[in-house]
């Protein structure tokens, strides 16, 4: 058993936390990119890391992440169903063997994708964007090939047998997210919610630990009322988004535009906010991308936990403010999001004045030292403590 484990609670109850995604593909493949990648995110405060990987000896590829990883860890079975196979192949039988290896291999929680419906189907017809998501596109390729109901769907009593027994949680996909903001809160979105919402209750039965994942693309005005949908379906059980992202416009600025939606989401009810990265909609990230990905969505948690009140959830806010005004770099730095970015631009700052005493520098390369606010501000400072301690008379 691995003893270096940092468990994570989520929920309203707790400050908000924040996963970032990883994963091989069939045309880049490299255990220790990923493992660079994890390492990376980490680094800058990723809460759980979910492994999406689609190339390469999946097995191999997990257990040696896995053996990496000391945050909550998780997969998408149906990534590994459909390897070297059609998918009109996959049969219940083989879901459930995956679903159990992945258990036993020591994997926390898993994206099950059965509230998309045969049923549903229809109602994509308006949308723009269809269906973005990898495993809800399998499954509704599956569907229409056999004229059959979804088989996660079908054989979910025997899937919470499997979760309860190995004590891992669902993470209820959202295979018919909005992928574009147009296709927001629409009719096939809705739908599947209410089967979430069903398919939460019956896990919570069965004692298997839930959460529920959502959109996706929403548009700012409608993120409040998806937030609270959710939470009343679904029986309160924590909300785990992706982004959402509040545009469709931005490629190459995604980790914005997410955290934008993301801390919005926290605000009204989300409890666990998945990373996007910058290099969203473009390819597969490198650990650069993963690293202001976690950032941004870190960020956005933050200012969430802020605003709903969470306690001491400003302490560092404070400590960094009172660092910053007596011009305390070292305490300013190390108290920062990523002290390692911002040590590396205040270096850059000091070494453009020339100046060698960094930790001591009283002004920054923003005013230069005569129009620096913080050191006139300390100056005023002391010369009203000295007037007001001066003898009267």
């Amino acid at each position: 058993l691995q003893s270096n484990l940092r468990p994570a609670g989520i929920g309203r109850a707790l400050r908000t936390k924040v996963n970032a995604n990883i994963g091989t593909s069939s045309v880049r493949c490299s255990v220790q990119s990923e493992i660079e990648k994890m390492e990376a995110a980490l680094a800058v405060g990723a809460d759980a890391i979910m492994d999406l990987s689609t190339g390469g000896d999946l097995d191999a590829i997990r257990a040696e992440l896995l053996a990496h990883c000391p945050v909550p860890f998780g997969t998408v079975p149906i990534y590994q169903v459909i390897e070297g196979r059609q998918v009109e192949d996959i049969t219940p039988a083989l879901i459930l063997r995956t679903v159990e290896k992945q258990a036993r291999q020591g994997v926390d929680f898993f994206t099950i994708h059965a509230g998309l419906l045969r049923e549903h189907l229809p109602l994509l017809a308006g949308r723009v964007a269809g269906i973005v998501s990898r495993g809800g596109a399998l499954l509704a390729k599956w569907m229409l090939h056999h004229n059959r109901q979804n088989p996660m769907y079908e054989m979910f009593d025997e899937l919470c047998d499997v979760m309860a027994e190995y004590d891992v949680c669902f993470s209820l996909g959202d295979g018919l997210r909005p992928g574009a903001i147009a296709d927001a809160t629409d009719a096939a979105q809705l739908a599947e919610l209410r089967t979430l919402g069903e398919l939460t209750q019956r896990a919570q039965e069965r004692g298997c630990q839930v959460m529920v994942e959502g959109p996706g693309h929403v548009p700012f005005h409608q993120i409040q009322h998806n937030m609270e949908l959710q939470q009343e379906i679904c029986r309160g059980a924590p909300f785990y988004v992706l982004g959402p992202l509040v545009t469709d416009i931005a490629p190459g600025y995604d980790h914005i535009t997410s955290a934008i939606g993301g801390c919005a989401a926290a605000f009204y009810g989300a409890s666990f906010l998945c990373y996007v990265t910058p290099r969203e909609h473009l390819g597969l990230p490198n650990a650069d991308d993963v690293r202001a990905g976690v950032v941004a969505a870190k960020i956005a948690a933050h200012a969430a936990d802020i605003a709903r009140g969470l306690k001491e959830a400003d302490t560092l806010d404070r400590n960094l403010s009172v660092a910053r005004a007596n011009l305390d770099w070292q305490t300013h730095l190390a108290t920062a999001l990523d002290p390692q970015t911002a040590d590396r631009m205040h270096r850059e700052a000091c070494q453009e004045m020339g100046t060698t005493e960094r930790r001591s520098a009283d002004y920054c390369s923003m005013c230069g030292q005569h129009w620096c606010s913080m050191r006139i501000n300390k100056e005023v400072r002391q010369v009203i403590r000295q007037r007001a301690e001066a003898p009267i008379g």
